[in-house]
């Protein structure tokens, strides 16, 4: 019996239910294995379906085409390597999230999902039903076991393969990008590979997905937790590892070992690759946004020309009467730097129509803050009608500080189909910014220098919806705000927990009850690319309609 093994790795992103379209990259992928001389082809988890179904997987007619394109895929894939493929499958037992063997023509081997996540973004606990524990499989000279994603984040199923004669393990992921979580996961897969004294294969997804994006950055670990292969974060890759039998055990021969980059980076590449996906998938090809002069919509232009190239960005000014002349001036410049069209439509005669028609309802009313939403709303409609008419996606740029506190305009500067930054900090926007200025990648479609004017990152925040408006006239300053909202947010800490940390009892009180009645607005708001484990969505989930506030201490 041969003492090598080559195993083909391919980091790829499905598109969710396309699968006849998944099934052709697993097909293409394959016969690039075959030609390089692998024994087994694997793709990550739930990958001929696309991740995550929802409700989509209990469909009889989906399952069906699954079903049927798995077997036409063992078919075509006979007479060369094995694949390994993730998908749902049902049976006698129930539905599962299964990982499928094909070789020979047929499918050889099935392990089913047993431990079934429930936290978080996902909910296997109401859509599959949990399998047996699977024992390895045999692919030419070794034997293989599979503990699938959360399968792999605890102990048992990984011993119980390994007791049962595996050899290595190969672990299938759909696991999305939050900041820190490659550590996570390199932690769980190390403790694993220390019980079990095998190698271990993480292999995960990467692409958009709604408000996901899953980032790659698998690798493989040989005995005592050692890095043997890396591949890329938010990129496809695909690597050929060879593993060798040795008097210890099998081991992987070192091969690629990219570099991760920094958080700042690695959050910028998630929200490019998800509202890149978020079109592609869609059926988009363009994008149109309202650009203010002001840095969260400017941000949003560049990561948009990033995704799919500045020719197919086009950016409309909104002036009014309090619109000021450097805003003017920034928003022309940016467009001048990134090359992309931009349009001006002054609200001004619609703003004056419609206060006219509700003059005999607000007589005798002082202007509060109804006329400034007023001329948001009339910005929202006026670019929904752009995007009606021209077939491009509206994409709308609040921070995640404006979306905690709602200052925001429902129906307003609200619209769109799309928030690449909706789960960035406005301090992280500043920082992002800065980043973007400095570095140009070769993934990124859009020009590489100083893109961004610095006088649009180094300017007081204004929503200029009024004579000498700035952010600040109704926030706390942006640095103190976000670390209010990180302890409130990200962490659950309570007031006097804040309080401790120096913060205004006061101030804190204010922004919990900002964050508390703001609850309606985010649950019609846009999705946006999921940066951390707590974003506003699936991560966070409050009533609309909530009494209680935390007044202890």
């Amino acid at each position: 019996m041969s003492d090598r093994f080559r195993l083909m790795l391919a980091q790829l992103n499905p598109t969710l239910g396309d699968i006849a379209g998944n099934a052709a990259k697993a097909r293409a992928v394959w016969q690039d294995a075959k030609a390089a001389g692998a024994g087994m082809v694997a793709l990550p988890e739930m990958f001929l379906s696309g991740y995550q179904t929802q409700d989509l997987v209990w469909r009889p007619a989906f399952q069906a085409d699954l079903q049927e394109a798995l077997t036409e895929l063992a078919r075509d894939c006979a007479d060369g390597p094995a694949l390994g493929i993730g998908v749902p499958l049902s049976d006698a037992s129930g539905l599962h999230n299964c990982w499928a063997v094909l070789s020979g023509g047929r499918v050889a081997a099935v392990i089913r999902k047993h431990h079934l996540p429930n936290t978080s973004v996902f909910d296997e606990k109401r859509l599959f039903s949990s399998g047996d524990i699977s024992g390895p499989y045999r692919v030419g000279p070794i034997r293989i076991g599979t503990p699938i994603c959360e399968d792999a984040w605890l102990g048992d199923v990984a011993e119980a393969q390994a007791e049962s004669g595996a050899e290595i393990l190969l672990v299938p992921n759909g696991s999305p990008y939050a900041r820190a979580r490659y550590d996570t996961r390199m932690a769980h897969m190390v403790a694993r590979v220390v019980e079990t004294g095998l190698p271990l294969v993480y292999l995960n997804l990467v692409g958009g997905q709604d408000d996901q994006v899953f980032d790659g950055a698998s690798f493989v670990l040989n005995p005592g937790g050692k890095l043997a292969v890396q591949l890329p974060a938010h990129e496809e890759a695909t690597a050929l590892v060879e593993f060798r039998q040795t008097e210890t055990g099998w081991h992987a021969e070192t091969g690629t070992r990219a570099t991760l980059p920094e958080t700042v980076e690695q959050d910028y590449h998630a929200m490019v690759l998800g509202l890149g996906d978020y079109l592609r998938k869609s059926g988009f090809e363009r994008v149109v946004l309202g650009l203010s002069g002001g840095v969260d919509s400017a941000l949003v232009a560049v990561i948009a020309a990033d995704a799919i190239g500045a020719e197919n960005v086009h950016c409309v000014m909104l002036p009014s009467q309090y619109t000021s002349a450097h805003s003017l001036e920034d928003a022309t410049e940016l467009a001048r730097r990134l090359d992309c069209r931009l349009d001006e439509i002054s609200i001004e005669a619609p703003r004056a129509a419609m206060e006219a028609a509700l003059a005999p309802l607000f007589e005798g009313l002082p202007a509060d803050v109804t006329e400034e939403n007023i001329q948001s709303r009339i910005r929202g409609t006026l670019l929904m009608a752009v995007s009606n008419k021209s077939g491009a996606l509206l994409l709308t740029t609040g921070n995640k500080s404006e979306v905690a506190v709602g200052y925001a305009t429902i129906y307003g500067d609200m619209n769109g189909g799309y928030n690449p930054i909706k789960d960035l900090y406005k301090t992280r926007v500043f920082e992002t910014c800065r980043w973007r200025n400095a570095y140009h990648r070769d993934w990124m479609a859009g020009p590489s220098g100083e893109v961004l004017p610095p006088r649009i990152i180094d300017k007081p925040p204004s929503a200029e919806l009024r004579e000498d408006q700035r952010d600040e006239d109704s926030l706390p300053p942006y640095p103190v705000l976000d670390a209010i909202l990180e302890g409130l947010v990200e962490r659950d800490l309570s007031i006097s927990d804040l309080v401790a940390q120096g913060h205004p009892r006061e101030t804190v009180e204010r922004v919990e009850h900002l964050v508390a009645i703001s609850e309606w607005k985010r649950y019609q708001s846009a999705p946006g690319p999921r940066l951390t484990n707590r974003a506003f969505w699936l991560d966070r989930r409050y009533p609309l309609v909530n009494r209680w506030r935390d007044r202890r201490g």
